[in-house]
């Protein structure tokens, strides 16, 4: 631990970073949690990490820092403009530049390496450019598999979108296989209980 003293402007730009990073917990997504109240986005974030921890054992070789990094950083972009569902987003290509341009924004109050370091992380990431953003990209759409399995959803809520939902990022390795298999299987059971 550093006995120099901190720079006070470096130290509330942090803060209104963070201040500004509070609006993911106020963005719902399209899932529902178990009580049936919409999910935030910051709580997706939060699972994705504490996924990412406990399933770390089965991906030896990983740099599990870097991944819950990635993990923290992958959905900032939302904090602005919010987030667009999955089933929607085929109808927003400039999904991708926009949460770019909104990290940009979002981070403008930060020192310039930390600044860097974040846009670097969702960079990595967006582009799946590391075998630790490439898992992370997995546990993003295994995880809201499970909080739609798991979520007390709407009678019309689409199930059977999950059986095809980022089915290229979590046929990378046999562990995202293995979770696909058992998410599946509660995902056909859901369907078909729910009257679909």
């Amino acid at each position: 631990m550093s006995s120099a003293k901190p720079d006070p402007a470096r130290l509330a730009g942090r803060l209104a970073f963070l201040r500004e990073a509070e609006r993911l917990k106020s963005v719902l997504r399209s899932g529902f949690t178990s009580s049936g109240r919409p999910e935030s986005t910051a709580e997706h974030s939060w699972r994705l990490c504490l996924m990412a921890l406990v399933f770390a054992d089965e991906l030896p070789g990983l740099d599990l820092a870097r991944v819950l990094k990635l993990c923290v950083v992958h959905d900032l972009g939302e904090a602005i403009h919010g987030d667009i569902p999955a089933i929607h987003q085929h109808a927003h290509p400039d999904k991708s530049a926009q949460e770019s341009e909104d990290l940009l924004t979002l981070t403008r109050d930060l020192d310039p390496p930390l600044r860097a370091e974040i846009i670097g992380l969702w960079d990595e990431y967006e582009a799946a450019a590391t075998p630790e953003a490439q898992a992370v990209k997995a546990f993003d759409k295994l995880e809201t598999i499970l909080q739609h399995n798991q979520g007390d959803n709407p009678p019309d809520f689409d199930y059977a979108f999950n059986l095809g939902y980022g089915r290229k990022h979590t046929a990378t390795a046999p562990l995202f296989v293995a979770l696909r298999d058992i998410l599946d299987a509660e995902t056909r059971q859901r369907d078909v209980s729910s009257g679909c």
